[in-house]
C-alpha cells in the first residue's frame, strides 16, 4: 500500500518562461492555425505572410515577457515619488513590530528609556477571600464564616517592576516615564501595581593580581572593576539592524516585539541578564584572567560584607531574591609585577573607568542610526512603452513608416490599409497589456488609491492612423479606456478580488463576512464590503501591531477618554473586521435616527421616524404612522436598504439621459413638477419606494425627503451624497469593552459593594470564582440593523472570541435602546454609558485607587449588573403548520417570547 504524502507544497515560482521562448510561441501559434483552418491553409513556411504576422506577434509577446521577467524592483520603480517602493510596501520596521506582549518585550521597552539600566517584571500577589454563604468578596479573611463556606483566589495579571537605574539617575526622574510608557503599551486585563528600585546586597572581593611587566596597572584595574560590575549587574547593549543580521537573526526575529528608539536588543543576552542568584568565585577568576595584561592571580576570595551573615561555601556567595550584588568598600585589589608591589594612581583609574563607560556608549551610537531595513532601489524600465508591430514588417508590405510607392494602384493601397486595420486590433490589445504591466505598482500597492482595474493606452506610431480609426482619443488614455473597457469593467468585483489577494498576503480573509452581509444588504453588499476591506488595509499597521493592546486610562484628558479613539487594539481590529465605521468610545444611544411620537386624528399615539446626517440635516422621513416603535424602526432599515442597493452609476446615467416626469432609478423614484404657470419654476424631489408593492398602495412609498430642488444638478448631488453617506458613514454601531481587572477595589477597601458580584454556584469546585482575572465585558447596542440579526450576532460573537487573546474570557451583551425610545432610567445601555463615562473621568488621575467618593465605581458595577441582552421578538405558532421558515420563530438563545396572536395583532395594527 503506497504511503500518502501529507505534505503539499505550493511552489513559489510557477512561471514556465514560455512567454520568453520565441520558438515555442511560433510552434503553438501554428498548432492553433492548423486546428482552426488546416483544411484551407496548409503552407506554414516562413515566406507566408500569415506566418510573418504570427512571428511579429510572437516577437511582441517575448518583449512583454521580458519586461514581466525584469527584476521586481525595476518593474515597480517609478519616477513619481508618491509611487516609490516605500509607498507601495510596508517597511519591515512598520509591519513586523508589535506592542509588548510578554515579559521580554516589556523589559526591552523599559530598558530603552533614559536612565534604565535593566529591569525585571515580577508577579504581584494579591489574595481575595470569598464568603460563599453571603456571596461576598474581601481582601481580608472572613473570621466568622465556617471553613466550608470560605474560598480564596489570587488576582492574575498584576505586576510589579524592579528597576536597576543607570548611574546618575534617580527614581524621581525615571519612574514617571516608566509609568507613562507602560500605560501606553498595557496589555488587555493587566496592570502595573508598583515600581521599585532594586535592592542591593554588598559583597567583598579581595585579590592579589600579578600583571605582565609592560602592562598599565591602572588600566588593568579599571578594566577589572568595569568587567566585574557588568558581571554583578549586567547592562544590555543596543545593536544596529546590520549587527543583528550578522548575528544570524532573520528580519522578522530582529523586529519581533516593540520598536525601540536606541536600536535592537539581543533576546539571548536579555534572557541572560537576570538578577544574579549567586556569585561564583570561579566566574570572577575567569573575568580577571581574560583581561589583557593579567599574568596570574596570586590570591582571591569572595564573601559578604556583613560579618553577621554566615557564608557556607567559600566558592559561592548566595544572593537574596530580587537583590543586586554590589562591591562594598571592603573589597581590595593589590597588584604586583613579579615580586615588586605596585602603588596605583587612583585618579588615573577613575579616568580609565570613565573612558571605558564612554567608549561603550559611543559604540552603541551606530545602533541608534541604523534601525531601518532599506528596500532595493530599482530603475524604471518604462514598462508601458509600446511601439506598433506594423513598423517592423518588411517594406514590401507597405504598412510601415515608409508606406507604399506613389505609383501603386488604389487596390494595392486598399489592401495595405486593410492589413493595417487588421493589425491595429492586435496592437491595441498588446498596448493594453503593456499598460496593465506598468500599473501593477498601483493596483497591488497596500497604500494605493487606484479605483480603476482596466487600463489601456493609445497606439500613436501608426502611419496615417486617422484614416483607419475614427473617434479615437489619441491624447486621452482615460477616455480611451472608458470607450474600450467600460462595458466589460465590473469594477467592484475586480477590486474586491485584488483586495482579497492583498489580504491573503497577511493571512486575512473576509469570505464569511461577505456571505453574512449578502443576506443583509443584497446587491449593495459587494460595494459595502469593498469599502470595509479598504479601511482594513489602510489601518493594518495599527490593527495588527496593537491587537492585544489595552486602552490608556492613566492621566488622560477627558477628550481622550470619551468621544475618542483611545480604545483597545482588539476593538479597533474587530471594528475593521466587522465593518463598524466608528470604533470610538462614545454615546451609542445618541444616533442619527430619531423616532418620535405624535397623536393622530383618531386621538391614538403613533410613531414616525427621521434619519439625519452628521450635521443634523434631515435626509429621509417616514411617510406613514406606525402603531409601534418596532414597526417604525423596521421600515426605517428597509428604506436604508433600498437606498444603498441603488447604484451611483445608475443615478449618473439617469441624469445623463435626462429627467422627464417620473424616473425610477433602482429603488428611488425621481419627480419633476409640472408648473401651472410659466412663471413658476420647475422643482424636483424624490421618494424611496418598494417596487414589489402596487403603486396605489400606501406601502409603495416607504420614505421621502421633504425638500424640493430647483436645480437638477443639486438633486443629483444630493442623491449621490445620501447613497454614499448611508453606505460608508451612517452607523449606529459601536462597542464598549470593560476590563474587570480595572474594577478591582483599592487594596485598603473592603466594602462589599465595591467588589464585583459573584454567584453561589461559582463556589462549586468546578466553577471559576474569580470575576476579575482575564475577564472582560463587551457591550454592544442590540437594536441596530445588523446587531439585531441573530445570524450576524452569532458570527460576530465567533469573531470576538477568535480575536481576543486566548486566555481572556468575554461576557458579550447586546443591550439597550436609542435614547428617547424608553425612559432614560429604563435604558440599561444609557445608564451604563453614563456610569462608565463618570468612572473613567474620575479614575484617570487616581492610579491604583478607585473613585468611590461619589460612588462612581459602585454605579458602574450596578449598571453592568443590570445589562440584559435583548432578542428579536418571536411568536408561537401552530405545530401543525407546514411552513418551515425561521422568520419570527422562537429559537433558543435568539428570541424573546411573543404571543400566539402577535402576528394577527401586528397585521391589524399595521392596517389601522
Amino acid at each position: 500500500m503506497s504511503a500518502i504524502n501529507e505534505h503539499i507544497n505550493i511552489p513559489k515560482n510557477i512561471s514556465t518562461k514560455d512567454d520568453l521562448d520565441f520558438s515555442f510561441l511560433r510552434k503553438e501559434g501554428i498548432s492553433y492555425l492548423e486546428t482552426l483552418g488546416g483544411k484551407l491553409w496548409t503552407d506554414f513556411n516562413s515566406h507566408d505572410p500569415g506566418v510573418t504576422i504570427l512571428e511579429m506577434l510572437c516577437y511582441a509577446i517575448t518583449d512583454l515577457g521580458m519586461r514581466i521577467d525584469t527584476p521586481l524592483e525595476n518593474l515597480l520603480a517609478s519616477k513619481d515619488p508618491n509611487l516609490s517602493l516605500q509607498a507601495q510596501f510596508y517597511k519591515a520596521s512598520e509591519i513586523f513590530p508589535t506592542k509588548p506582549v510578554n515579559e521580554l518585550d516589556y523589559r526591552k521597552l523599559f530598558i530603552d528609556l533614559e536612565g534604565v539600566k535593566n529591569c525585571w517584571l515580577r508577579i504581584y500577589d494579591k489574595q481575595v477571600f470569598v464568603d460563599c454563604k453571603n456571596n461576598k468578596l474581601s481582601y481580608k479573611k472572613f473570621e466568622d464564616i465556617l471553613p466550608e463556606f470560605q474560598k480564596d483566589f489570587k488576582l492574575k495579571g498584576l505586576y510589579s517592576l524592579l528597576v536597576d537605574l543607570e548611574e546618575g539617575y534617580t527614581k524621581e526622574q525615571v519612574f514617571p516615564n516608566i509609568k507613562t510608557a507602560y500605560h501606553k503599551n498595557r496589555n488587555l486585563c493587566e496592570d502595573l501595581i508598583e515600581i521599585k528600585e532594586v535592592d542591593t546586597q554588598s559583597i567583598a572581593i579581595c585579590a592579589n593580581v600579578d600583571v605582565i611587566p609592560e602592562a598599565d596597572e591602572e588600566w588593568v584595574y579599571a578594566n577589572i572593576l568595569f568587567q566585574i560590575e557588568n558581571y554583578l549587574s549586567p547592562s544590555l547593549k543596543f545593536y544596529s539592524i546590520q549587527q543583528m543580521l550578522d548575528k544570524g537573526y532573520t528580519t522578522d526575529e530582529v523586529f519581533d516585539g516593540p520598536i525601540l528608539k536606541n536600536g535592537f536588543i539581543d533576546v539571548k543576552e536579555l534572557k541572560k541578564a537576570e538578577l544574579r542568584k549567586e556569585v561564583r568565585l570561579s566566574d570572577v577568576m575567569k573575568i580577571i584572567m581574560n583581561i589583557e595584561g593579567v599574568k596570574l592571580i596570586k590570591d582571591i576570595s569572595v564573601g559578604f560584607c556583613d560579618e553577621n551573615i554566615v557564608q557556607e561555601n567559600k566558592w559561592v556567595v548566595c544572593i537574596d531574591p530580587d537583590k543586586k550584588p554590589v562591591l562594598c568598600e571592603k573589597s581590595t585589589f593589590n597588584f604586583s609585577k613579579g615580586f615588586l608591589p605596585l602603588n596605583l594612581n587612583y585618579d588615573r583609574v577613575d579616568e580609565y573607568l570613565k573612558q571605558l563607560k564612554e567608549d561603550e556608549i559611543e559604540s552603541q551610537q551606530i545602533a541608534d542610526e541604523d534601525k531601518v531595513l532599506s528596500l532595493p532601489k530599482g530603475s524604471s524600465i518604462g514598462a508601458n512603452e509600446y511601439t506598433t508591430i506594423q513598423n517592423d514588417f518588411p517594406d514590401t508590405y507597405g504598412i510601415g513608416q515608409e508606406g507604399l510607392a506613389v505609383h501603386v494602384t488604389n487596390e494595392r493601397k486598399a489592401k495595405a490599409k486593410q492589413l493595417k486595420a487588421y493589425l491595429t486590433f492586435f496592437d491595441q490589445i498588446l498596448a493594453s497589456y503593456f499598460k496593465h504591466l506598468s500599473e501593477v505598482r498601483t493596483l497591488l500597492s497596500v497604500s494605493g488609491q487606484e479605483t480603476r482595474t482596466f487600463f489601456t493606452q493609445a497606439v500613436k506610431d501608426i502611419k496615417d492612423f486617422e484614416e483607419l480609426v475614427s473617434e479615437y482619443p489619441q491624447s486621452n488614455d482615460d477616455e480611451l479606456t472608458k470607450l474600450l473597457f467600460n462595458q466589460f469593467d465590473n469594477n467592484i468585483e475586480r477590486r474586491n478580488s485584488i483586495l482579497d489577494h492583498l489580504l491573503a498576503r497577511f493571512a486575512e480573509r473576509f469570505g464569511e463576512y461577505t456571505f453574512i452581509m449578502k443576506a443583509l444588504y443584497g446587491t449593495a453588499t459587494d460595494e459595502i464590503v469593498l469599502s470595509n476591506k479598504e479601511a482594513f488595509l489602510k489601518d493594518y499597521k495599527v490593527i495588527s501591531s496593537e491587537r492585544g493592546l489595552a486602552f490608556n486610562y492613566y492621566k488622560q484628558t477627558q477628550d481622550n477618554l470619551w468621544d475618542t479613539s483611545n480604545v483597545s487594539g482588539f476593538q479597533k481590529r474587530v471594528a475593521r473586521l466587522m465593518g463598524i465605521a466608528n470604533e470610538k468610545r462614545r454615546h451609542l444611544t445618541e444616533t442619527n435616527v430619531e423616532v418620535y411620537e405624535l397623536t393622530d386624528s383618531d386621538d391614538q399615539t403613533v410613531y414616525r421616524w427621521r434619519l439625519r446626517d452628521n450635521d443634523g440635516n434631515i435626509l429621509l422621513s417616514a411617510t406613514e404612522n406606525y402603531t409601534r416603535v418596532a414597526f417604525a424602526i423596521e421600515e426605517l432599515y428597509f428604506a436604508v436598504l433600498q437606498v444603498v442597493q441603488t447604484k451611483e452609476k445608475d443615478i449618473e446615467k439617469a441624469f445623463q439621459n435626462g429627467i422627464v416626469d417620473e424616473v425610477q432609478v433602482g429603488f428611488i423614484r425621481i419627480h419633476k413638477s409640472t408648473p401651472s404657470k410659466p412663471s413658476i419654476p420647475v422643482k424636483y424631489s424624490f421618494d424611496v419606494i418598494d417596487p414589489e408593492q402596487p403603486v396605489s398602495s400606501t406601502d409603495y412609498i416607504i420614505a421621502k425627503q421633504y425638500k424640493y430642488y430647483a436645480d437638477i444638478n443639486d438633486l443629483k448631488e444630493a442623491l449621490l451624497e445620501i447613497i454614499s453617506f448611508l453606505k460608508k458613514d451612517f452607523t449606529e454601531e459601536g462597542m464598549f469593552l470593560v476590563e474587570h481587572m480595572l474594577l478591582r477595589p483599592d487594596v485598603t477597601d473592603n466594602e462589599a459593594e465595591n467588589f464585583l458580584p459573584i454567584c453561589a454556584k461559582d463556589c462549586e469546585d468546578c466553577g471559576t470564582i474569580d470575576p476579575y482575572s482575564y475577564r472582560v465585558s463587551i457591550v454592544l447596542p442590540g437594536y441596530t440593523y445588523r446587531f439585531s440579526n441573530p445570524n450576524f450576532r452569532h458570527y460576530m460573537e465567533d469573531v470576538i472570541r477568535q480575536e481576543l487573546p486566548a486566555h481572556i474570557l468575554p461576557r458579550i451583551c447586546w443591550v439597550g435602546e436609542r435614547k428617547g425610545i424608553v425612559p432614560d432610567n429604563e435604558n440599561d445601555l444609557l445608564q451604563f454609558e453614563n456610569s462608565y463615562k463618570e468612572y473613567l473621568f474620575a479614575k484617570t488621575d487616581l492610579e491604583q485607587e478607585q473613585p468611590t467618593e461619589n460612588n462612581e465605581l459602585q454605579n458602574l458595577i450596578h449598571a453592568m449588573h443590570q445589562l440584559n441582552t435583548i432578542y428579536p421578538v418571536g411568536r408561537l405558532t401552530d405545530c401543525s403548520a407546514e411552513d418551515e421558515a425561521l422568520d419570527g420563530r422562537i429559537i433558543l438563545n435568539q428570541s424573546s417570547i411573543g404571543s400566539i396572536g402577535a402576528e394577527k395583532e401586528n397585521n391589524n395594527e399595521e392596517n389601522s
